[in-house]
This record gives C-alpha cells, structure tokens and sequence, in this order.
C-alpha cells in the first residue's frame, strides 16, 4: 500500500509506542530508498540537550532513525514545542509559563508539508492519546482534523488494547479522518499475543492491521 506524501501517526492511548512505530516507519522507508522526514512538533518530558537521556527522548529516536545528529538545530526543526513536564503539552506549558496555540501548530506542519514538495514523504507525530488536550482548547483530534490528512493508528497490544483501538477507529470515522490503517505495537508483559489483539481490531474494525513485534521491523502490510 502506497503512503500519502504526508500521514499524521496518532495514538489509541498514550505510552503505546507512538515513537518506536514511527522511528520503525522511518527505517523502512529508509531502506527501501525513499525520502522522509519524521515530526514530533509537540514534545513532553524532554531532557535538556546537553543531558545523555535525551538521545532516548521520542525526539532524540526520531532523529537517530533518521540518521541525524543531535543538534540545536536539528532538535528545532523537528520538534519545536518541547516541554520538561512529562505532562499533556498544554499543563506542561502552564507549568513554565509558556502558551501555545492550535493556529501556530496547525501553520508550522502545513509549512513542513508544503517544504517537501511530495519529494519525501513526511510523517507528523502526535502527542499521547487521540483525544489528548494539546492546547487549553483543542486536543490531538482537533489538531488532526485541522491538518486535514490521513492518520496511521497507533495500539498497543496490553489488555484492553481493542476496545481502546476500536473506539479510536470508530472516532476517527465519526469525524471523517481518512484512515490508512492500525499499527500494533507489542506491549510488554502483555497477557496475549499481538497477533491476537490484531486480529480483533481487523475483525471488528473493519480495517487494515499490522504488527510491530519489539525489537522488529515495520510490517509490510501496512505500507
């Protein structure tokens, strides 16, 4: 299955594997020749730069999948709204008396879309759950909506993984986002297969599911 030029990754919850999914997606395209360019716009919980665990922040994965240093400049360009609070973006802003607005998201994504030109292919993370709050106002699925593209969703594979995932399809349907399918990424410690959990979201969702096993690659599948 081809890619759109861009796709929104959002996530059935939070803490799932948004990043690994994306970072997979990344190397795959990688691999197989293809241009990319991985987002995550809005990021809580980030260490400073100059602290090592930062190479394990979503943002420093999503920089090395793309075999980019850690920079300045390259931290800017791919994740401009960074927060120290492992909180929702829009407490975690409050809490270093910063704001943030939806219209200044919205305009800075559009502007890395309209950058690449369909020369690559451009994947925007989300932040936390599809329904998380990003700014006082809006949460993911505003953010989603106003971007108007295609989303790839994320589940986990933990119990209650499938009504979480299933109720985030059906979301997503309600509001008329055009979904590419349903990756799922392999909890730990989870009492049942992935393969279980997705045969389920495939039965019940009606939609196209594939597997990230941990440690493994980006299903084919999906792509």
């Amino acid at each position: 299955m081809p890619l759109p030029p861009a796709l929104f990754i959002a996530g059935a919850g939070t803490e799932i594997g948004k990043t690994y999914v994306t970072a997979a997606l990344v190397r795959h395209l990688r691999a197989s020749g293809g241009r990319v360019r991985a987002l995550k716009p809005l990021a809580s919980g980030v260490p400073s730069l100059d602290d090592p665990a930062f190479a394990e922040s979503d943002t420093g994965r999503l920089l090395a999948a793309q075999g980019l240093a850690i920079t300045p400049e390259a931290v800017a360009a791919c994740s401009p709204w960074r927060f120290t609070a492992p909180l929702a973006p829009d407490l975690a802003a409050a809490r270093e008396g910063r704001s943030l607005a939806l219209d200044d998201l919205v305009g800075w994504c559009r502007a890395r879309v309209v950058e690449a030109d369909g020369d690559q292919t451009v994947l925007i993370e989300g932040v936390g759950g599809l329904m998380s709050p990003v700014t006082e106002a809006a949460t993911g699925l505003d953010w989603l909506k106003a971007l108007g593209l295609p989303a790839l969703l994320v589940s986990g594979s933990y119990l209650g993984a499938i009504s979480h995932a299933l109720t985030a399809v059906e979301t997503l349907r309600a509001h008329g986002v055009a979904l590419i399918g349903v990756a799922v990424s392999e909890s730990e410690g989870a009492p049942t297969l992935p393969e279980t959990v997705a045969d389920a979201i495939a039965r019940h969702g009606g939609v196209q599911v594939g597997i990230v096993p941990r440690g493994g690659d980006f299903p084919k599948d999906l792509v």
